[in-house]
């Protein structure tokens, strides 16, 4: 024991020694202070050049952030500017697309917002963290509304309609308003209203980022962020927890509360697993909602000032793939959703409910007695050119049975035109089995770093029961336009 305690002894003593002469042979001159950073607050350009997270509008942990996305387009099928309407025009062919027309494109590459966030550490490795953002139309100004869209064209024939549609988001904090707490191993708790695992998908593994003016799953929550019912993109009240391991993640969302709370669903739960690995990135997403609500407006009938409210059952799931290479960046993605009829539909045929603020009325509570079954397939790519320019193009492919129990004959082509002069399009019911398609492709340049000037051009065709009712079945839209974030 002694000789083993002279020996550390006389171990150390030499490395401190060694240290020391080392120590010695250094050089007594200072280094150069290192040069301090410029001022991206010096003049506008300076900001205007710099990224959102390297010069935040920040103070005492809280940021004021935001886009702003104005653009301009022809469209072969044009639908008419709603001032409620998160898209503002329906770039995808839709009921309402009519004429060809040029127009003004508010939200072509994203949803214009503004929004305050906060993260603010309590103890070493754990921040209190919060969210709050309101998407918003540029050109009138107001928040991005599906329901008021859908209200102001309630009882309005269909060739006098603005565009519209259902969506998740409605009320002044349309787009999120959370608060929780993260830690860098533990994960992250966060409880509010919050986008779906499925939202999120929809938006990184789409080869346009999600964008209104390019992509299917984008432009739609039915189709994207929703898996079939719009209204479940978001969670108004619920709970969600994330949490990362070694380039692994998994997180659980639930639903608190119901209709009364301005949910989309009187029950509704998701799971998400993924991870990333050798420039792989993969996430699924299981998702279950009761009694999912889907708002459209009433074409006939005595008008009672009420929407129409269909209610479902949804059993969904969908994938999300991209790989990046270099500059060039693959993606793609599959997604299967299940509309049956509600659990105690009963209880609610012929009822008024009301939902953020809209009345409507639960009409028919079999549309799905044959199950619906609607299903996407995408992929696409992205390739940077240059540092600042981005070319992308996607290829969407949606589908959906034959969910009418009238038969073959109930599923024959569309007789009635839905204004007079236009030719019938589709199916000669909604439930009938069709498709719609999508192609795109843009170029995407930012000039400097908060600016985006994009230009590009999306084709739809829809045939079948979804083309059942419309005006013209094919759209070609070119869009050009300009986003700043800030």
């Amino acid at each position: 024991m002694n000789m083993l305690l002279k020996f550390l002894l006389a171990s150390a003593t030499g490395l401190a020694l060694a240290g020391a002469a080392q120590a010695a042979d250094l050089p007594t001159k200072k280094t150069a202070p290192v040069a301090a950073k410029p001022n991206c607050f010096a003049t506008f350009w300076t900001w205007l050049d710099s990224t959102a997270a390297d010069c935040p509008l920040s103070a005492y942990g809280v940021t004021v952030y935001g886009t702003i996305d104005m653009a301009g387009g022809y469209n072969s099928a044009a639908s008419r500017f709603n001032r409620d309407f998160p898209q503002g025009v329906q770039e995808m062919i839709s009921k309402t697309g009519n004429h060809g027309r040029w127009q003004w494109v508010p939200n072509g590459l994203s949803q214009s917002n503004i929004g305050v966030k906060v993260k603010e550490q309590i103890a070493p490795n754990w921040y209190v963290i919060g969210d709050v953002n309101s998407g918003f139309d540029p050109y009138s100004l107001r928040f991005a509304d599906g329901p008021k869209s859908l209200d102001d064209n309630n009882y309005v024939p269909l060739a006098n309609q603005t565009s519209n549609s259902d969506s998740s988001r409605s009320r002044w904090d349309n787009t999120r308003a959370y608060l929780g707490v993260s830690n860098t191993t533990f994960g992250t708790l966060t409880a509010g209203r919050q986008y779906a695992f499925s939202n999120d998908l929809a938006s990184a593994y789409d080869p346009t980022g999600g964008s209104y003016a390019f992509s299917l799953i984008g432009n739609s929550s039915t189709w994207g962020g929703g898996l079939g019912e719009t209204e479940t993109a978001r969670y108004n009240t619920s709970v969600k927890y994330q949490v990362t391991y070694n380039g692994f993640r998994a997180g659980v969302l639930g639903q608190v509360g119901g209709w009364q709370q301005g949910n989309g669903a009187k029950e509704a739960y998701q799971a998400d697993i993924g991870g990333d690995f050798a420039g792989f990135s993969v996430d699924a997403v299981y998702s279950y909602a009761k009694d999912a609500v889907n708002l459209s407006s009433n074409t006939s009938g005595a008008p009672n000032g009420a929407l129409k409210a269909t209610l479902a059952d949804l059993n969904a799931g969908v994938i999300g793939v991209k790989y990046k290479w270099q500059a060039l960046t693959l993606f793609g993605g599959y997604e299967y959703a299940r509309l049956s009829s509600p659990s105690d539909a009963n209880d609610y045929l012929g009822h008024f409910y009301t939902l953020n603020g809209y009345t409507a009325k639960v009409g028919a509570t079999d549309a799905y007695k044959d199950a619906k079954i609607q299903q996407v397939l995408w992929a696409g790519a992205k390739y940077a050119v240059l540092s600042n320019l981005d070319v992308m193009a996607g290829y969407y492919y949606g589908w959906q049975n034959n969910y009418d129990t009238g038969g073959a004959a109930a599923c024959g082509p569309n007789t009635k035109s839905a204004i007079a002069g236009a030719a019938p399009q589709g199916s000669l019911n909604t439930d009938c089995a069709g498709r719609l398609e999508a192609v795109s492709g843009l170029l995407d340049w930012r000039p400097v770093k908060r600016v985006d000037i994009y230009s590009g051009v999306m084709v739809s065709h829809a045939t079948g029961g979804i083309a059942s009712g419309y005006i013209k079945n094919t759209a070609t839209a070119f869009t050009s336009g300009l986003r700043v974030n800030f």
